[in-house]
């Protein structure tokens, strides 16, 4: 059984926006930009992957494995790929409001082709919160961008994980008995 994904972003989560967020963070100079990285993210994050497969949803995309997988300590991790995304005719529908800020959600969606997914971002439109509240197969945290992830956060993560649909676990189930 394959375990869920978990969709992290960067920036407002791992890169908290606040100028003095809580002591351990480290400020490095990435890509042009000044960029805070606490150690204790990247112990989170390897706790997290016994439970969840990584895969950065990140503007950054391979960014994140060249420049932060290694000041995380972790090894690296697949990359949903934004740019140059070009939308299906299938694409998940968002309200025309939350078109830009829910940009990221068709590309995630696509990637994750059906299986259980958390995703974890500082912008994710309350109409994809409202959307996904009762679903047991996705689970969507939206993080303050000024503190960046916290450790309820991972608690939330690791104590309820989102789950294959009961359907769709039973129809998988039957499938391979023929």
């Amino acid at each position: 059984m394959h375990r869920p994904l978990l969709f992290v972003d960067v920036d407002g989560v791992l890169n908290p926006e606040c100028p003095y967020p809580d002591t351990g963070f480290d400020r490095h100079h990435l890509l042009g930009h000044t960029v805070l990285v606490s150690g204790v993210h990247g112990a989170w994050l390897r706790e997290l992957a016994a439970a969840y497969q990584l895969v950065w949803a990140t503007t950054w995309e391979e960014h994140a494995n060249l420049h932060l997988s290694p000041l995380l300590g972790l090894e690296q991790l697949p990359v949903v790929r934004f740019t140059g995304y070009v939308p299906q005719p299938d694409d998940p529908k968002v309200p025309v409001l939350d078109v830009f800020s829910a940009r990221k959600w068709a590309p995630i969606v696509r990637y994750a082709e059906g299986r259980p997914f958390a995703w974890i971002d500082d912008v994710i439109p309350s109409s994809l919160l409202r959307r996904t509240f009762l679903r047991r197969d996705r689970v969507l945290l939206r993080i303050e961008a000024g503190q960046g992830l916290q450790r309820r956060h991972v608690d939330r993560l690791l104590t309820r994980p989102p789950m294959a649909s009961r359907l769709r676990a039973l129809n998988r189930d039957q499938s391979t008995r023929h």
